[in-house]
């Protein structure tokens, strides 16, 4: 009897809803600089009582600060905000320039959210350390440029 040896994954949801919403926040700010509960509904086409729920779960966990007047990342949040831009931006650099195909958003979602930092390092390395993404917003920087 053949035994398989690889393993499936199964991600968890909740964990890439919180990417979700802090790279929006992340964007946002960088875009625009105040985060307002509508532009992180209208950018995630969800609902603005959903956005509330959701902010009001990401503050317990530390990872925003939010109150009347808006919302704001800690650094955790930044952080994770910054990893999830970084992966994605990447991502776009490797299909577009690379790959040579059109650049698939729901592929790039469906990936970032499963990138390590080794694994992200690699392919900024492998792509030359590319300061900006195929939509000339900048690629946040990683140890793996510190010498670039």
């Amino acid at each position: 009897m053949n035994h398989i040896s690889e393993s499936l994954f199964v991600g968890t949801a909740e964990l890439e809803h919180t990417e979700m919403y802090l790279k929006a926040i992340w964007h946002i700010k960088e875009k625009e600089g105040q985060s307002k509960v509508s532009t992180i509904a209208r950018m995630l086409n969800v609902r603005q009582p959903s956005v509330v729920q959701m902010l009001k779960k990401l503050d317990e966990k530390k990872l925003v600060v939010y109150n009347k007047s808006g919302v704001r990342l800690t650094q955790e949040g930044k952080d994770i905000g910054t990893s999830m831009m970084r992966n994605s931006r990447l991502l776009e650099v490797l299909m577009k320039d690379s790959l040579k195909m059109e650049i698939d958003e729901e592929m790039v979602c469906g990936i970032e959210h499963h990138m390590n930092e080794q694994f992200t390092d690699a392919l900024c390395t492998m792509l030359k350390h590319p300061r900006k993404c195929p939509h000339d917003l900048a690629i946040p920087k990683g140890k793996c440029c510190e010498n670039t």
